[in-house]
């Protein structure tokens, strides 16, 4: 074999340009190369000096056709990635899904070991492309287990396999890319993606404008959500509740509160109601501001839509009455929440602790906490911290300990 390689050399451009039979021999899975083995584990053998110089080549031709525009005579080091190994990388290699191909497995290998030494991330996925010919599943696959790993080169192998043939690009992949964009809140990537789709001929739909009015709103672009917004009703394109889910967030997030429950009763008018979180959000806001009115109107919202407040739901109604000075009414919807047969939390129960102590009355929070107890509800944190910020006030701390000391030993023991 050694005396093959001054030959190899010389000829080396003729090899990889023109000898057909010979590329069509090494146009296959790297890993079913007798040049490496068979041996389906990837343990590859140790190449001489031929080998490499024909696998430089054929990585020489390969970037010549890849897909890769304006790069000419790339070069990617194929390595075995299994000498060097950290024990967190062979941890992530050993969960690769069972049913995953080989052609994919090869791949992941790379990218979880991949190092700017050994070349750039677009010639080693062009060079699998061309040594592997790969499908639209194995796309998907490589990128489900990226996505899974929340693996940094992600968005990397994403945008390349948006410029090969073989990933047969459609609208959902661009509106996945776009929305994956948004939550790293990467707006520019975004609209990028968003001018590749147009310039291919996809319009727009429903679900790809509402990832971008929700995009939009996180970045603060109140504007940009109402144009997003008002393109769909001109397209005509049918609206959902995340549609409409999304333009109520963007008018949250810019304090627009008026606004956002036009929209919603907009919604019901149609018989389409947003999702619990939305209502939450919503109701949060009014209750932050101490608009108890607000919050009431959602509250009624949220029971109309067929939702069953839950005990933090009714929390944030109690907060608006006490904000907003109302403590009879925060009272009253605290006693509506047992009646309902919520069990109150910490927070409820400071809440309305607080609002007796806005009107001093002491023993009607007492006989309200007595109650409480017989019911099994115990004074958590907050409440107590606020008992015994009141009671310092009032002056009466070692009196009230007294008390409550007494209290305690005359309640019934519990069984063992």
């Amino acid at each position: 074999m050694g005396c093959l390689a001054p030959n190899l050399f010389s000829m080396a451009s003729t090899i990889c340009i023109h000898d057909q039979k010979l590329l069509s021999f090494f146009h296959r899975p790297l890993w079913k190369n007798p040049f490496f083995g068979h041996n389906s584990t990837f343990r590859c053998k140790k190449p001489h000096l031929c080998q490499l110089l024909i696998l430089s080549c054929i990585n020489e031709g390969e970037n010549r056709g890849s897909s890769v525009k304006g790069i000419e005579n790339a070069k990617f080091k194929w390595v075995r990635a299994s000498p060097n190994l950290t024990e967190e990388q062979k941890q992530v290699i050993s969960q690769f899904p069972t049913k995953m191909t080989n052609r994919c497995k090869a791949l992941m290998k790379q990218i979880i070991c991949f190092s700017a030494e050994n070349g750039s991330l677009s010639h080693m996925l062009a060079a699998w492309v061309k040594s592997t010919s790969p499908r639209r599943a194995d796309w998907l696959s490589v990128l489900k287990e990226l996505e899974r790993l929340n693996h940094p080169l992600y968005f990397e192998v994403a945008e390349h396999a948006f410029t090969e043939e073989s990933f047969e690009a459609n609208v959902r992949d661009y509106t996945k890319i776009i929305h994956c964009y948004a939550k790293e809140n990467r707006l520019r990537e975004a609209e990028n993606a968003l001018t590749a789709m147009k310039s291919r001929g996809f319009v727009c739909d429903q679900v790809t404008l509402t990832a971008l009015i929700h995009m939009y709103s996180k970045s603060g672009n109140l504007k940009l959500s109402e144009d997003t917004f008002e393109e769909m009703k001109l397209l005509g394109v049918l609206l959902d509740k995340r549609s409409y889910g999304s333009m109520i967030m963007a008018y949250i997030r810019a304090g627009m509160l008026a606004r956002a429950e036009t929209i919603l009763r907009e919604m019901e008018a149609q018989e389409i109601y947003a999702g619990r979180e939305v209502y939450k959000a919503l109701l949060r806001a009014y209750s932050m501001t101490g608009d108890s009115q607000g919050a009431q109107r959602v509250f009624n919202a949220i029971q109309l839509a067929g939702l069953i407040p839950d005990v933090k739901i009714c929390g944030l109604l109690i907060n608006a009455y006490v904000v907003s000075g109302q403590s009879r009414e925060a009272c009253i919807a605290f006693e509506n929440l047992r009646q309902a047969g919520l069990e109150p939390n910490d927070k409820c129960v400071a809440l309305v602790l607080m609002a007796y102590e806005k009107e001093n009355r002491l023993k009607e929070a007492l006989d309200l906490l007595i109650e409480l107890e017989r019911d099994g509800v115990m004074l958590g944190k907050e409440a107590s911290a606020l008992l015994a910020k009141w009671f310092q006030k009032l002056g009466v701390v070692e009196e009230v300990e007294l008390v409550l000391r007494d209290f305690a030993s005359r309640m019934p023991q519990p069984v063992i």
